[in-house]
């Protein structure tokens, strides 16, 4: 299904309108979208808090490429939703710890189509099917899962994309550390105007240059840093409620976490030593981040209602 096709403008204002309004009033639409793709992002026990940096990142990028509040709050969205299609994608490929073969990676290209399938008749899907189906997609025509190319990609999609690009570089995995921010915005420029859009790159370059990326990258939410397993190393995401005393599990190797204040005030993670209880190994989404999305989000889109 290629839902890539762009509307004309003034539909597309309509539309966006017409969803805006429906957003604001059934808020709980949005939330139970956020908590799936929450949940859906758990299922990897190394890309702990990646839909909230590419949220956070599609939304300074869209919004120093000049976009409207509105328009920033559903690219912001669109981010947060890139990765559903990755329900469908077997755990032995989405949780290898090695690099892929190629038949393996020929199976996570499906998951930009399958993503859009899945929203498809979810009624916001108007506001992040594009994005969510394109992110993949590479101005020079390289890209999955149609290899557009040039102005066929939806805008959306190429801030999106070059955002979700960013974080992979900069976040590790099994068999690599992730990269300077320096040595990824390097790739990011040489890589203008093929796999990432050049005014998107050029503008994302300037927000690293400029710092304003620091307090994304690293980061599960804002303000709170990642911690990692000290047996295994994947990500452990910290709640916004979490307090001292709490448990936390490994997703990975199942080992037990509690989380103790240090000498800043700031919650670290501690190894007890034994294995998570069923309960703490569960996943599930961060109900007061979802919450605040919704809120910070539906508040912009007001504008368009």
């Amino acid at each position: 299904m290629n839902v890539l096709r762009p509307a004309s403008a003034r539909s597309e204002t309509l539309l966006e309108a017409l969803q805006a309004r429906l957003l604001v009033q059934e808020q709980g639409l949005l939330a139970s979208l956020l908590a799936s793709a929450w949940v859906v992002e758990a299922r990897d026990p190394y890309t702990g808090g990646h839909l909230w940096r590419v949220a956070a990142m599609s939304a300074l990028l869209a919004q120093a490429l000049g976009e409207s509040a509105p328009s920033v709050s559903r690219i912001a969205m669109a981010g947060f939703l890139h990765d559903m299609g990755k329900i469908g994608v077997p755990d032995a490929i989405l949780r290898k710890p090695d690099k892929l073969t190629d038949d393996e990676y020929a199976v996570i290209k499906t998951h930009p189509s399958l993503g859009a399938r899945l929203l498809a008749s979810h009624p916001l899907s108007p506001l992040v099917l594009a994005a969510v189906e394109g992110h993949h997609e590479r101005p020079d025509g390289q890209g999955y899962p149609y290899g557009l190319s040039g102005a066929d990609i939806p805008r959306d999609a190429l801030i999106v994309g070059v955002c979700d690009a960013f974080d992979a570089m900069t976040s590790s995995r099994p068999y690599r550390s992730g990269m300077p921010i320096s040595k990824a915005l390097a790739i990011i420029q040489s890589e203008s105007g093929r796999q990432f859009d050049k005014e998107c790159s050029e503008v994302f370059i300037q927000l690293g240059q400029a710092g304003s990326l620091d307090h994304i990258v690293g980061h599960s939410d804002a303000g709170i840093p990642l911690a990692h397993c000290t047996m295994c190393g994947p990500t452990i995401v910290r709640y916004r409620v979490a307090q001292q005393g709490e448990h936390a599990a490994c997703p990975n190797c199942n080992g037990d976490y509690v989380w103790e204040r240090g000498s800043e005030g700031q919650l670290s993670i501690v190894a007890t030593g034994g294995k998570a209880s069923a309960e703490a190994m569960a996943p599930r989404a961060d109900q007061q981040q979802i919450a605040s999305l919704v809120q910070e989000w539906t508040n912009a889109l007001q504008a368009a209602a």
